[in-house]
């Protein structure tokens, strides 16, 4: 995968085939590349998450499971899922009200720019991030007091 920078650790990045037949690259951190090859056993086509129920009638090929005859899952339903079964393992001694949508907000809070927001998250428009970028207090401080041009000084 051409890219450029610091390259990619064997296992951490994928070519996948997106909603639509779209080819994407993905990117992932170390947890979840010790985990994926679980997920995955040994297929080695067709969607990884899947609805319950066959797919109806017209639904494309590419989002249809060719061994089990099941919808893609949507992303936002693939997330909701996600976030739902993950939210304790992220944040153990959180409840599970306290937490919501954890690394987005936290890559935000600790200034990763929009553009990177959308690349990591596969969102489509900046707007649709606004409930992930709401810093804290403390997130709001930290960045007062770094950009502050007397205390660079005194440093």
């Amino acid at each position: 995968m051409p890219e450029r920078g610091r390259p990619v650790p064997a296992g951490q990045a994928g070519k996948i085939t997106a909603k639509g037949g779209a080819t994407e690259w993905i990117h992932w951190q170390s947890g979840t590349a010790q985990l994926l090859p679980r997920l995955i056993a040994r297929r080695t086509r067709g969607p990884l998450f899947l609805t319950d129920r066959k797919a109806p009638a017209g639904t494309p090929t590419l989002d249809v499971c060719p061994e089990t005859g099941r919808a893609r899952l949507s992303y936002r339903r693939a997330e909701e899922i996600f976030e739902e079964n993950t939210r304790l393992l992220a944040n153990p001694l959180a409840s599970p009200d306290d937490i919501e949508d954890l690394a987005l907000t936290h890559d935000a809070e600790d200034g990763t720019s929009i553009p990177m927001l959308l690349a990591r998250s596969r969102h489509a428009s900046a707007r649709s991030l606004e409930r992930y970028a709401r810093p804290g207090v403390d997130s709001v401080a930290r960045h007062v007091a770094e950009r502050d041009p007397a205390a660079r000084r005194r440093t």
